[in-house]
Parts: C-alpha cells; sequence; structure tokens
C-alpha cells in the first residue's frame, strides 16, 4: 500500500521509505491472530453473502428489486448511525467492543441457519437479518478499522491494510465458489449460514488471546458535547482526508452494489446456475486480491492513484455490462476489481495516516459511513433499473455514474479547499489588524 507518514498529532511529513517485506506487519503476535481469525471468518462471511443473494432470488423468483432491497437495508443503518459507532470506537476499548460485535453476528448467522434449513425462511426475515446485521457494523466496521494501528503501529499500518484487503479478497475468492458448490452439493442455502456461525470462532478466538500489553492503546476519548460535529469540522479542513473521502461517498453508491450485478448477470443475463454465479463472483475477487498484494508493495499514496482507480473501474463496470459473451464477462471482472482495491486501499490508509489518535475512530465512522451508506441510494436504483430497462441497462448506467462521481469529487475538493483556506486567510488577517 502507499505509505504517507504522519506524525502522531496527524500532521504529514516525509520520512525515510523501507520495502521491509510484503508480509512485515505479520511479524507482530498480536496481529498474526488477528488476520489469522480473520481469513477463516471472512470466508464464512462470503458464503453467507453469496447464499443470502442466492435465497433472495430464490424466495422471490429472481426478483432484482428484492436483491436490491436487501442490499440496502444492510447498508442504511451505517448511512443512519454510522457517525455514532465511530464515537464509540473512541470512547471505549476497541477489543472489546470487537468481541461483542462478532459475537452477536455470529448469533444472527446461526438463527437465519435454523430457519432456513427448517424450510421456514421467508424474504422478510432475510430483510430483518440484513438491518440488524448493519446495525451491528455501525460499531464494528469502524472500531475494526481504527484497532489496525494500535496492533502494528504507525510504520506498519499501510502494509496492514493491504494485507487486510488481500485477506478478505482472498476470501471473496474462495468464498463465493465453496458456497455455489456447497448450495448444490447440500440442497440449499441453509448449511452456508451455520458453516458461518462456527467460522466465527476463529475470529474471537484470536481477540480473546492478544497480548494486551503489546496493544498501542489511545487513551479514551471522554463522553462530551459535540463530538460528531468536531470530527466533520476535523475533515473538512483537511484536504488529505477530505479528497479521498468525497471520492469514496461518490462511487461507492454504485462499487457497493456491484456484487449485486454480478448475481444479476449471471442469473438472469447469462442463466448461470449457483456454481457459476460463484465462479463470477471469485473472478472479480481474484482481481480484487491481486490489487491489494500490489498494494502491499506499493509507498507513498498519490491523488492520481484515487482518481484513476475510480475512472478505471467505470469504464470496466461499462465493458462488463455491454460483453456479449459469459466468458468475455469473467475476464473483465478481474481488472474491475484490481481498479476497486486500488481506490478502497489508497483511500483507507491516507485517511489513517493522516488522522491524530483522539479523532481516529471518529473520521473512519465517517469513512465507513460515506464507504457503505451509499449502498442504500445506488442499489435500490439500479435494482429499478435493472427492473425497467434489463440487467445490462442497470450496469452500464453505473459505470457512468462512477465516473460522474469520480469527476464530481475532485471539482469539489478544489471549491471546498479554496474556501476553506480563504477563511483561515480571513482570520489571519482580521487578527493581524487588531493587532
Amino acid at each position: 500500500m502507499n505509505e504517507l507518514q504522519a506524525t502522531e498529532s496527524g500532521s504529514a511529513q516525509t520520512v525515510p521509505e523501507t520495502r521491509d517485506g510484503m508480509f512485515r506487519s505479520l511479524r507482530v503476535y498480536n496481529y498474526r491472530l488477528f488476520a489469522a481469525g480473520g481469513v477463516v471468518s471472512n470466508v464464512g462471511t462470503w458464503m453467507q453473502r453469496t447464499a443470502q443473494d442466492w435465497l433472495v432470488l430464490d424466495l422471490t423468483k429472481g426478483n432484482a428489486a428484492a436483491l436490491g432491497l436487501t442490499v440496502a437495508l444492510q447498508f442504511l443503518p451505517l448511512l443512519l448511525f454510522g457517525l455514532w459507532g465511530g464515537m464509540l470506537a473512541d470512547r471505549y476499548p476497541k477489543r472489546s467492543l470487537l468481541i461483542a460485535c462478532q459475537s452477536l453476528m455470529g448469533l444472527l448467522a446461526l438463527t437465519m441457519g435454523v430457519l432456513t434449513v427448517t424450510g421456514s425462511a421467508q424474504v422478510w426475515q432475510v430483510y430483518v437479518m440484513a438491518f440488524t446485521l448493519g446495525l451491528i457494523a455501525c460499531v464494528e466496521v469502524p472500531t475494526r478499522q481504527a484497532f489496525v494501528v494500535e496492533m502494528v503501529g504507525r510504520k506498519d499500518l499501510s502494509n496492514a491494510i493491504a494485507l487486510n484487503s488481500s485477506s478478505f479478497n482472498l476470501a471473496r475468492v474462495v468464498g463465493p465458489a465453496a458456497a455455489g458448490v456447497l448450495i448444490h452439493a447440500l440442497g440449499g442455502t441453509g448449511p452456508i449460514f451455520l458453516i458461518n456461525f462456527v467460522s466465527f470462532a476463529a475470529v474471537l478466538s484470536g481477540l480473546l488471546l492478544m497480548r494486551t500489553s503489546q496493544l498501542t492503546t489511545p487513551e479514551p476519548v471522554p463522553r462530551a458535547k459535540g463530538q460528531l460535529r468536531e470530527g466533520l469540522r476535523y475533515v473538512t479542513a483537511r484536504p488529505e482526508l477530505l479528497m479521498p473521502i468525497l471520492l469514496i461517498a461518490f462511487v461507492s453508491m454504485f462499487t457497493q452494489s456491484f456484487s449485486m450485478s454480478i448475481a444479476l448477470m449471471a442469473r438472469e443475463t447469462f442463466g448461470a446456475g449457483a456454481s457459476s454465479f460463484g465462479l463470477a463472483s471469485s473472478m472479480f475477487a481474484i482481481g480484487a486480491l491481486a490489487g491489494a498484494l500490489m498494494a502491499a508493495r506499493r509507498v507513498r499514496p498519490s491523488r492520481r492513484l484515487l482518481v484513476g482507480g475510480a475512472v478505471a473501474f467505470g469504464l470496466f463496470q461499462i465493458a462488463s455490462g455491454l460483453a456479449p459473451w459469459y466468458p468475455l464477462y469473467l475476464i473483465l471482472l478481474v481488472p474491475a476489481g484490481v481498479a476497486l482495491i486500488s481506490i478502497n486501499t489508497a483511500a483507507n490508509a491516507g485517511v489513517q495516516l493522516a488522522t491524530s489518535p483522539e479523532m481516529r475512530g471518529r473520521v473512519m465512522g465517517i469513512y465507513v459511513l460515506v464507504f457503505t451508506g451509499g449502498a442504500p441510494l445506488g442499489a435500490p436504483l439500479l435494482g429499478w433499473i435493472s427492473e425497467l430497462g434489463g440487467v445490462r441497462t442497470g450496469v452500464v448506467i453505473g459505470g457512468v455514474l462512477t465516473l460522474i462521481g469520480a469527476a464530481a469529487a475532485t471539482m469539489l475538493t478544489r471549491v471546498i479547499s479554496r474556501r476553506s483556506h480563504a477563511a483561515v486567510r480571513g482570520v489571519t488577517a482580521a487578527t493581524a489588524g487588531a493587532r
């Protein structure tokens, strides 16, 4: 990943750059536990996501709008309450919060698995589970993102973020493919939810076995009024934070719903079965995994990488929507995955490295809000367009809107930065005049 070094106060500075190896963060005992548990749990999570999409399509007879609503419900709580989750990450020990959140998500997987295996599952129950998962994610996601630096420190933070992305996307390769095979072999989606329930034991064990004395834990931020507004002001006053957050805000509306588009293209456009749908998801994840491994070796995040990745992803979205044959569609998913992960890893590392420790939870709450909060807008919109104009039309329009979003983020950052600098100069001039 790109490495923009910063002081603990959050101000950027240039330091000597070194390449100590692609897997250098794994030298840290606590991070090894965290990464190992994450690999197992992520595979289970991606298996469940595949099973959830397939279950909704089965229960609704292939209704694209219902699938879009499910995705929207899972991300809607982050849009509504994500900022409060980041604030809790600043107030309470992150490891304890993660243990509680992971336990609750495991219980949800168990409940949905039992309902599906017994033949009692209904689509409204999937909606409830998706919304509840979203509520838990309001706390879990920003906490997990901000917890990484407490394990590895600032020096290896970029590398650890890239390795987390590699683990996540390795699971994205294995999980959907395994889910597709197991749905066919086991005769339904219910066992997949139960397998995911068991996988939570790995991540919980890793968290419980950590050496707390080796964690660099900042002092909890005391409860006070105006902390959310303080976080927003902190971001808008710093272009190095504002640019990646705005870019993610615009493009995530359509990148987060791309997995939904893969399901629709595989099933409705190309007539693929469950195993072939899993293959399509895995091809996209292969590209994402390759992009994450490249990010682990890259230094210095740049605005060019962020914007270039967004433009490339938009173009590959359009190309995949126009692909006439399923094999060509599968091939186009690989570079689309590379482009998407380039945006995500660069933005995540750049934001964390430019943030001071006492603000990291709130800043990551804002980042996660814009990263996932666009899905409740983008997923139903693309689902509705796909119902009216066909799945291909929905995918192509998603790509066009991604390109527009990249341009809008660039322009807005310039406008807001100029106004911020002008306001600072005005205050400085007024102070000088008073003297």
